[in-house]
């Protein structure tokens, strides 16, 4: 055991000590606390913590040999007994229909066609371990105290230097908050914000479910505002309405359609954030990872008077496993932001976050980036080209494929199919709000299409298709 073994006495009570302890540790083994083959203490160290004579706690050790649950060796101490493992309760299922089972389906996996998930094949798995060792090591030998709420600062300096050479952002350090992902940056932020119930948010439609779930939970009240070419409709959500307090966008490339958000928008919709003192939550779940040309510059780089909070993470670049994200908080909420993940959301553990500051330090990010665009690229012409040997409607969009399927289509029952054979595309008509009139199309993950692969699945996923419209 590396923690004491944790058992409460009652000395008032009229049974025995070493009859306590005796059912403290067997309860300990039969809940699967203490799992076999887990090590307890000496019973001389057992009885000095808990301040009992140590032939006291001879005697519960001596019986619970008896009753088979532990095994003492002279050579490798005391430890408890292998047994026949009781049978594991099965987890709950979602109910049928929630987001849960939704969440479940969309982020099962690893199965080709998947969407948000990195390649494997261009993952630097060695180079990212070594860091990690690294990095434990580090954070072990480090004082014991409590790090930084915000983030470490060695990560927050690589992250805001990042964002200046390739998303046209100029923050400090200070207006960096690193959180456990992109739901947990939206989550601090909404925190942060505090706009009450039922306030109107706009959200693009189609757009990403768990973020539409995510400010239903916060109690804001959801106005759908549709795409197009030019992204979000920022027209539309002005006449509609005007008086919404939020805004949620994916300005970089469009989730799921891909399309960019035109400069004309852009600047409309800061004008009107500004004069409506609304906020603008932008969500730049792909950063670089722009397969044709040039990423465009970052919303926020055009925001002059703080009303957009900008969320990246390193799901897509990286690994979504890290869970590591963070916030770009205006300058006059940094200290509000602060303040709210010190209290209710900190950062992740160092180690993890000092890995990554290394990774992009030592030039290993951008180089990743480079070979992750070419293989990526290489991987979406495969796609299209297997894909557009039949009659489809079908376009990359970021890092998926859309293939647009007949109106009515059942893309669900498509996706579930699908899913026996080791293939997950994503149904289309999750994205749109429940509300609108959902386009049916399946989405396919470029970055989990081997190209090995390709020529077969895309066949066993049109021949699904065929059979089910």
């Amino acid at each position: 055991m590396t923690k004491p073994l944790r058992l409460e006495l009652d000395r008032s009570a009229k049974m025995p000590l070493a009859e306590q302890i005796h059912r403290g540790i067997r309860a300990a083994i039969e809940s699967g606390v203490l799992a076999p083959g887990a090590r307890l203490p000496s019973w001389q160290d057992l009885a000095a913590q808990l301040g009992v004579a140590r032939g006291t706690v001879r005697s519960a050790y001596e019986k619970l040999s008896s009753d088979q649950m532990i095994v003492a060796a002279r050579a490798t101490g005391t430890h408890v007994a292998d047994r026949q493992s009781s049978p594991v309760r099965p987890d709950k299922a979602p109910d049928p229909g929630s987001f849960m089972e939704m969440y479940q389906e969309l982020t099962a996996g690893p199965a080709i066609f998947q969407m948000g998930v990195p390649s494997q094949e261009t993952f630097p798995a060695k180079l990212l371990a070594r860091m990690r060792v690294r990095a434990v090591r580090a954070e072990t030998s480090a004082p014991a105290i409590y790090p930084d709420p915000r983030g470490e600062l060695d990560l927050r300096r690589e992250i805001a230097a990042y964002l200046a050479l390739a998303r046209g952002i100029e923050c400090a350090p200070s207006q960096i908050i690193v959180t456990s992902g992109f739901a947990g940056g939206l989550g601090l932020a909404l925190r942060v914000l505090c706009l009450g119930p039922k306030k109107k948010a706009w959200m693009e439609d189609p757009g990403f479910p768990f973020t539409r779930h995510g400010l239903e939970l916060a109690g804001l009240s959801i106005v759908p505002i549709a795409v197009d070419a030019d992204g979000i409709d920022v027209d539309f959500g002005m006449k509609h309405a005007p008086d919404a307090a939020l805004v949620v966008v994916t300005p970089g490339q469009q989730a799921p359609l891909g399309s960019t958000l035109s400069l004309a928008r852009r600047s409309r919709l800061l004008e009107w954030a500004t004069q409506n003192k609304a906020w603008v939550i932008e969500d730049d779940y792909l950063s670089e990872l722009q397969l044709k040309g040039r990423a465009t510059p970052a919303l926020a780089s055009l925001d002059r008077v703080g009303r957009v909070i900008h969320i990246g993470s390193f799901s897509k670049t990286i690994s979504p496993a890290l869970r590591l994200g963070f916030v770009v908080a205006p300058a006059a909420l940094a200290s509000r932001f602060a303040e709210t993940a010190a209290c209710l959301a900190p950062a992740p553990g160092p180690a993890v976050q000092l890995a990554t500051a290394d990774f992009m330090r030592d030039g290993h990010y951008l180089r990743h980036l480079r070979r992750t665009k070419r293989a990526y690229t290489a991987q979406g012409d495969a796609l299209l080209k297997q894909l557009r040997t039949r009659p489809a409607k079908v376009a990359i969009a970021g890092l998926a494929a859309v293939l647009r399927l007949p109106d009515g289509a059942p893309d669900l029952a498509i996706a579930r199919d699908a899913a026996s054979f080791g293939l997950a595309p994503t149904p289309l008509s999750l994205w749109y709000a429940p509300t609108a009139s959902a386009c049916s199309g399946l989405l396919l993950g470029i970055a989990t299409s081997p190209l090995k692969k390709i020529e077969a699945s895309c066949e066993r996923l049109l021949g699904i298709i065929d059979r089910l419209t």
